[in-house]
């Protein structure tokens, strides 16, 4: 299982803190009067910060996780699930319950796992909050991209990419007029979804097992 995804859905759900430093959570992130302009400066200078912090990421990464212990990890486990999953398609009650027998230790395994993937996270987590609130904010605008189509594939407004057709009408919204527009932290969120796996392919720090 390629767990970079999830991390990087984690990082950006962090972003979205609600009245984080007196804002209102990730629709405050930007400014009426940014001092880079123009849509496609935006989207590349956001785009850039996206892969400079992946590059910090996975450097943090390289030094503090044990990559050898934990693809090794990482493969056990995964051996272990889909052995588990053939035993219980096929009926094999003996092959289950020694399977079963090990357990506890592939749940102490996981769990291992995840406190290795999680620990970086203690460290590049407030860098990342203060470039976002502190810096992003002043050099962008609240909307850097135009969708063709809306985004928001997850029910509910906790992980909204883009502007609504509701907020777009709503003249007191930052959205206002600009349906389908992206966020400037979705962008940056799609701008590290696109390069996560180069970078970590290239700094080795990939939890990808294939």
């Amino acid at each position: 299982m390629d767990f970079n995804f999830i991390l990087l859905f984690i990082d950006s759900a962090l972003l979205q803190l609600p009245d984080f430093l007196g804002g209102e959570g990730r629709m405050a992130l930007g400014s009426d009067d940014p001092m880079v302009k123009g849509l496609i400066l935006t989207m590349f200078a956001v785009t850039g910060f996206g892969i400079l912090l992946n590059v910090f990421n996975s450097g943090v990464r390289r030094k503090m996780v044990d990559q050898t212990k934990l693809k090794r990890i990482m493969k056990e486990t995964k051996a272990w699930q889909k052995a588990r999953m053939a035993a219980m398609r096929s009926k094999d009650q003996a092959k289950s319950a020694e399977l079963g027998k090990k357990s506890s230790y592939m749940n102490k395994m996981s769990m291992e796992m995840m406190q290795m993937n999680m620990r970086p996270m203690m460290i590049t987590f407030v860098p990342l909050i203060l470039i976002f609130y502190l810096v992003l904010p002043v050099l962008f605008s609240y909307t850097v991209a135009i969708s063709p189509i809306p985004l928001n594939v997850i029910p509910g407004d906790m992980f909204q990419l883009t502007c609504t057709a509701e907020q777009a009408l709503d003249t007191t919204n930052i959205c206002y007029g600009k349906e389908n527009h992206i966020m400037l932290w979705a962008w940056y969120f799609l701008s590290s979804i696109a390069f996560s796996g180069i970078i970590m392919r290239l700094t080795r720090t990939t939890m990808d097992l294939g």
